[in-house]
């Protein structure tokens, strides 16, 4: 019976105090309630839509994890520079864990530019628009790739099955969507054809996944698979690829809807001359980028 009337006076004694409180915070110095800082519950209006967090001197660019932090910061750290350089503004670089995490920002313009994932635009397209594309050894499209150890018996995509394989990230058009297919056409599921899936959120990690063997399979990017081909020989040494997929139009470059056409013709302007200019030559060869060029709308579809 004691514990029960401790409890309830506790209860009854930080009820009071809490008034108590909300009273001290609403009255001025003299103990009168301010008018002011009353919140009226019938008069609550909506949030205002989130704009862009930035000054006319912030250019703020996210870069979905198409490859890891670490690999995009090294890739694209040169780039930004130029960016700065070019612009005179503070370039800000934004990175997120999920391709969904990016589209986010761009449907709050939080962002003001995005380099994305061609399945992040195709599956959120009405929040953004095209700016540009990234031609890469003279092309404009890539292909998904799915590979497996290079000493394993695994020679076809059937081979994979009751085995475990990666994914990049969900909304990854040669990481995810394309294996998808794969599956759809023999009446499969992730689930019901592999023993085992995992979500990478990279395509370096999903090479790496082959390459340390915690996957039997995995579908990664043709760009990323050759660009760390070159750079690391342990990729050609340990793994190979086993099918490839058509061609995909080029990982895009994207604004969101909001952007004026001004601030468009402003940026791709900047895009396609930055390959011009001798710094930014060396930052488009660290990302292993030959020039951006115009997007093609149409090569965007699944």
């Amino acid at each position: 019976m004691y514990e029960m009337i401790s409890s309830s006076l506790f209860k009854l004694l930080c009820t009071f105090f809490l008034y108590l409180a909300a009273g001290y915070l609403l009255a001025g110095c003299d103990g009168t309630v301010n008018e002011d800082k009353i919140i009226d519950l019938e008069k609550l209006q909506p949030l205002p839509t989130l704009q862009t967090e930035q000054s006319a001197n912030t250019l703020k660019i996210a870069v979905a994890a198409i490859i890891s932090p670490q690999g995009t910061i090294q890739s694209y750290q040169p780039f930004l520079r130029v960016l700065e350089k070019i612009t005179d503004r503070d370039v800000v670089l934004v990175q997120r864990k999920t391709y969904q995490e990016v589209n986010n920002l761009l449907i709050r313009n939080a962002v003001d530019v995005a380099f994305i994932c061609t399945g992040a635009y195709v599956r959120q397209k009405e929040y953004m628009q095209l700016l540009a594309i990234p031609q890469i050894n003279g092309k404009k499209t890539y292909r998904s790739l799915l590979i497996v150890p290079r000493s394993s018996q695994i020679n076809t995509f059937s081979d994979l099955q009751g085995k475990v394989f990666a994914f990049t990230d969900p909304l990854s058009n040669t990481g995810y969507r394309y294996p998808l297919t794969l599956l759809k056409a023999l009446g499969e599921t992730p689930e019901s054809y592999f023993s085992r899936t995992i979500f990478t959120f990279s395509h370096d990690r999903s090479i790496d996944s082959i390459i340390d063997g915690i996957a039997n399979g995995a579908a990664v990017d043709s760009i990323i698979y050759d660009f760390f081909q070159k750079r690391d020989p342990s990729v050609e040494a340990k793994t190979r690829v086993i099918k490839k997929s058509r061609k995909f139009g080029m990982p895009p470059v994207v604004v969101p809807r909001s952007t004026t056409p001004a601030q468009k013709k402003w940026l791709k302007d900047i895009f396609f001359q930055i390959h011009n200019d001798p710094e930014g030559r060396k930052a488009l060869d660290i990302m292993g980028v030959d020039r951006f060029v115009e997007a093609d709308p149409d090569c965007y579809y699944f």
